[in-house]
C-alpha cells in the first residue's frame, strides 16, 4: 500500500535534467521529493519511479518511501517562476514523491565511498533488470544516508513502455549499459545476487506492484486498445497485464544480463 499525503507548500526546485523535481512540504508534516506528472517525461516516468523502486525494495535493497501526493489548483500560485508555475498547472491531481532524505550525501567513490560485493551485484542486476541506464559515475543516483545506500530516481527505468512494439526483444536484450554502472567494480557476486533475485521476484510480486499504478498512468499495449464497449477497469487489466508479461519475460531473460555484467566486471579486476 502507498500512502497519499497533500502538498501544502511549494520549498525549491531541484533542477536536474528537464523533469524539475521540487522539495515540497505536505499535510503529514512530511518533506519530499516530488515528481510531476505534467514534466516533459510525462507519466511513463512515474510509472517507471514506483514499478523500479518498488522492485528494488522488494529485492532488499533501500528504496526512499514513495508516497501519492495531492496538488490541489492553488498549489503554487504565488512562485515567481513562471516556468515552475505552468509545471504545476499541468500536474494537478495525483503525483509520485519520494521521503527527502536530510543530511544525505550523493555516493562518490573519488571521495572514497564504498560499498559490499552483495550490495553492488544486487544493485547490478537490479538495474540492469529495470534497464536503467541512469547510475553512472557521472549520475550516481545514490545517496548515503546513515552509513547506508538508498538508490533514488528510476524514472529512466523501463524504457520498453515507450515502445510497445519492440518491449519484447528489449525484455530479452543483454543490457550492455552494466558496463558503465557506477557499482560494477565491487559487483562480485552477481550469480549470487540472480538466484536471490529470482527467490524474490515473481509473478504474484509483478501484479501486486502494478496493481499500485494509477490506472491514468499506464501505457496502453497497441495490441490491447481496448474496445469501445470495454470499460475502463478491463482497459486498465489489459495494460497491467502486459507490463506484468514483460517483467516476467525480463526475469527469464535474467542469464543474458548477468553474463554481461560478469564480464564487464572481470575487464575491471
Amino acid at each position: 500500500m502507498i500512502r497519499t499525503v497533500r502538498a501544502t507548500q511549494y520549498i525549491t526546485a531541484l533542477r536536474e535534467g528537464g523533469s524539475l523535481p521540487a522539495i515540497v512540504a505536505a499535510d503529514d508534516l512530511g518533506l519530499y521529493v516530488l515528481k510531476f506528472r505534467g514534466a516533459g517525461q510525462g507519466p511513463l516516468a512515474l510509472v517507471a519511479e514506483l514499478v523500479a523502486g518498488e522492485i528494488g525494495r522488494r529485492l532488499g535493497l533501500k528504496v526512499p518511501e514513495l508516497v501519492f501526493v495531492e496538488i490541489g489548483a492553488a498549489f503554487g500560485r504565488n512562485e515567481p517562476d513562471q516556468e515552475i508555475r505552468d509545471l504545476i498547472r499541468r500536474s494537478v491531481g495525483l503525483n509520485l514523491a519520494l521521503d527527502y532524505l536530510p543530511g544525505s550525501t550523493m555516493f562518490d567513490p573519488a571521495a572514497g565511498d564504498t560499498t559490499d560485493p552483495g550490495i553492488a551485484s544486487l544493485a547490478v542486476w537490479f538495474d540492469a533488470f529495470v534497464s536503467n541506464v541512469d547510475r553512472t559515475p557521472r549520475n550516481a543516483n545514490l545517496l548515503n544516508w546513515h552509513r547506508q545506500l538508498y538508490f533514488i530516481d528510476h524514472g529512466a527505468a523501463l524504457y520498453w513502455q515507450h515502445d510497445w512494439p519492440n518491449a519484447t526483444s528489449k525484455a530479452e536484450s543483454p543490457f550492455p549499459e552494466a558496463r558503465h554502472h557506477i557499482l560494477l567494480p565491487w559487483a562480485s557476486d552477481l550469480a549470487a545476487a540472480d538466484a536471490t533475485a529470482r527467490q524474490r521476484l515473481n509473478q504474484a510480486v509483478f501484479t501486486e506492484i502494478l496493481d499500485l499504478v494509477p490506472d491514468a498512468w499506464l501505457a496502453p499495449h497497441p495490441s490491447l486498445e481496448a474496445s469501445e464497449s470495454e470499460d475502463r477497469t478491463g482497459q486498465a487489466v489489459s495494460r497491467r497485464a502486459a507490463y506484468v508479461d514483460i517483467l516476467i519475460r525480463r526475469l527469464n531473460a535474467s542469464p543474458r544480463f548477468v553474463q554481461e555484467a560478469a564480464r564487464a566486471h572481470a575487464e575491471l579486476v
